[in-house]
């Protein structure tokens, strides 16, 4: 191939790499720079675009309003437990149990498999009150019901959603369909990290399984992809490949990653392409992960009292284990940690779905291990700067569970998603109240229910946002985690 063939080549293949963005930064007259600035200036006028050193795409973020915390630790019991069977006290629903659950309850509604005119079915376990507040908690949380002063339950939390993967993507993303940022994801991207040899998004799972709808739960969806979840395990090694497999050093790794940054470097100049600057920074961020995540991850070295609060097993997956490293973890700035723990579906199919024997045994695993997180960030002086969130994906019906108009043969419930308990405590966060009211069975909120975007509002409040401000270009909308529709910040239960 002669040299003029070989420019001529090379020429078309750079004008087919040419975008639309670049056309208008490089025309003669300047006037498609100029345009793009503007549009640069009128989206920072309104909103806000956290700005990132060009080398680092997590480098430490000030939020454009006080913020109350630095971190999340946030723990999703995975399936939706029972509120009636934890803290939401009902006591007329107990006389009626056993009772045809009345029509006005079943018109208009949508449920996962109830059909027929199911049974109402009262609560499982006795309540009583704990703390100055006097908090209803049942028997099933001996351990947590003595940090009811510390939390705020919000008891009327509502979502659309009624099937699993849906709804747990609404909790996390916003959103019912996959493809968009995590709160995890959200947090970082907004405010990037303080630890440079940590993710600043660290997911933790336990129970056995994954989520329904898997890894999108921690996705950075239209975000780069920097900012997605970590996963990281409690048992074998923390992160898989962490280890430089045989015959590699650390120094030969070293030298691999400084010619891959200057390719990539040459690449981020040529088409400014985020993505590329995301490469850079994982790959160092992988390789300083290696020492680091290793040390974090190393929960031998506790003392024994502390692993005696918690009842951690070393080198098990369990959520006693997923709970001390989330306050090691939160020790060393990591911005937002996620926990997920399976089994909490107890529709009354089995036993292990069984209010009586499943949910019981699934409490007994979280009871102490959420208590003892609690005490420890607060003997730390770590709560006043770190938000705690507890809850499911919806809540749980006050009629028992039926399936094609059988009552089920143990006892348990089907998906609600009308109103649902979580609970909150940490920085910012009025202690010991209760928000919003459900009626005598517990089926739907009377006073103050709270949609999933007021919560997220609330959430960014608290980091240091405006919900209505933050948003991330994408596909023509300035994107939000509260979606379009109007939110509010939840000004009740701020301290």
């Amino acid at each position: 191939m002669s040299n003029r063939s070989l420019y001529n080549e090379l020429q078309q293949s750079a004008l087919q790499l040419n975008t639309r963005r670049h056309f208008l930064r490089e025309s003669t007259t300047g006037l498609g720079a100029l345009w793009l600035s503007m549009q640069g200036i009128a989206a920072a006028s309104t909103n806000h675009l956290p700005v990132h050193d060009d080398q680092n795409p997590l480098s430490p973020v000030a939020p454009p309003l006080p913020a109350k915390v630095k971190r999340v630790i946030y723990l999703h019991m995975v399936g939706a437990p029972s509120q009636l069977e934890l803290f939401d006290y009902k006591p007329d629903l107990k006389e009626l149990d056993g009772k045809d659950c009345p029509q006005s309850f079943l018109e208009g509604k949508r449920f996962a498999f109830i059909q027929g005119t199911p049974q109402m079915l009262g609560p499982q376990f006795p309540f009583a009150q704990y703390g100055d507040c006097g908090a209803w908690v049942s028997d099933r949380m001996p351990h947590f019901a003595k940090h009811v002063d510390d939390v705020c339950f919000i008891k009327t939390l509502q979502t659309d959603q009624f099937n699993h993967g849906p709804a747990q993507l609404m909790v996390h993303t916003g959103q019912s369909r996959m493809g968009y940022p995590s709160i995890g994801s959200w947090a970082t991207w907004g405010l990037g990290t303080e630890n440079s040899d940590l993710p600043g998004f660290i997911v933790l799972l336990s129970g056995g399984r994954l989520p329904r709808v898997g890894k999108a739960l921690w996705s950075s969806g239209f975000l780069p992809s920097v900012y997605q979840g970590v996963q990281c395990r409690s048992k074998g090694d923390p992160v898989l490949n962490i280890s430089n497999p045989d015959g590699v050093s650390r120094d030969n790794r070293r030298a691999i990653l400084d010619t891959l940054g200057n390719l990539n470097q040459q690449a981020n100049e040529a088409f400014g392409d985020p993505e590329t600057l995301t490469r850079i920074a994982q790959y160092e961020m992988a390789f300083r992960m290696q020492t680091a995540v290793p040390d974090a991850m190393n929960i031998n070295e506790e003392p024994k009292e502390v692993h005696e609060s918690y009842g951690t097993k070393p080198g098990e997956e369990s959520f006693a284990n997923n709970c001390l490293l989330a306050r090691r973890l939160a020790e060393r700035d990591v911005r937002f940690i996620q926990l997920y723990d399976w089994g909490w579906d107890t529709h009354g199919s089995n036993t292990s779905e069984s209010l009586k024997d499943g949910f019981v045994r699934k409490c007994e695993q979280v009871d102490r291990p959420i208590a003892a997180l609690l005490s420890d960030l607060k003997n730390r002086d770590m709560l006043k700067d770190t938000l705690v969130v507890w809850g499911g994906e919806f809540g749980r019906t006050s009629m028992g569970e039926n399936r094609g108009g059988v009552q089920m043969k143990f006892p348990g419930r089907d998906h609600n998603p009308g109103a649902f308990t979580i609970w909150m405590a940490g920085g910012g966060i009025k202690p010991g109240i209760t928000y919003g009211e459900t009626d005598a069975v517990g089926y739907a909120p009377v006073e103050n229910p709270v949609q999933l975007r007021d919560f997220h509002a609330t959430l960014l409040h608290l980091l240091g946002f405006d919900a209505a401000k933050f948003s991330f270009p994408f596909q023509g909308l300035d994107q939000k985690l509260i979606g379009v529709k109007p939110s509010r910040v939840i000004d009740e239960i701020l301290a």
